[in-house]
């Protein structure tokens, strides 16, 4: 008779308990199991040690390879200190990640951001100008500044001030240079 359930919970374990005992028990083969070794001593029922006249066996036969999942996992963690790298200490570690990073050097100083065609202030390159002005191959920008920059004419009394009159400049005042 079988029993069904609405409930997937009970249908999964149900499943899961039925993929297990197939895995573990379904094959029909067992593990061989092999008799103790007798040391010259006389065995229980009456029987003798084989005499010293009686050629022993050569060899135990050679265990056969069971293709299961025990198996399996056992050759596994045999190879795992081949296939994962070797631990590194935190010096170690440290040591690696400075020589990959680029070395690089804040520097400060005042520049200008030209005017690009879009209109928008280029301190890209401004940066990179701060920088190899320091004897730096290029750089990139940290902070800026802008500031109002308007012609004499807007100090004359009564003089009604233009649109051109005055700009707003952006100047790149540190960046982060490298070789």
């Amino acid at each position: 008779m079988m029993v069904r359930s609405g409930n997937p919970a009970v249908r999964l374990g149900t499943l899961m308990s039925a993929a297990l005992l197939l895995l573990l028990g379904g094959g029909g083969i067992g593990w061989t199991q092999s008799a103790p070794p007798s040391l010259g001593l006389q065995q229980q029922g009456g029987q003798a040690a084989p005499s010293p006249s009686t050629p022993a066996p050569s060899a135990l036969p050679a265990r056969e390879e069971n293709p299961g999942l025990i198996n399996e996992m056992g050759k596994l963690f045999d190879k795992l200190p081949s296939i994962l790298p070797p631990i590194k200490s935190p010096s170690e570690t440290m040591n690696d990640l400075s020589r990959l990073a680029t070395p690089s050097t804040m520097v400060s100083g005042r520049v200008v951001c030209p005017i690009s065609s879009n209109g928008a202030p280029d301190c890209k390159q401004a940066a990179d100008q701060l920088c190899q002005g320091k004897g730096y191959k290029e750089g990139k920008s940290l902070n800026a500044d802008s500031a109002e920059k308007c012609s004499a004419k807007v100090l004359i009394p009564g003089r009604q001030r233009k649109p051109d009159d005055c700009r707003t400049d952006t100047f790149v005042t540190s960046a982060l240079c490298q070789n």
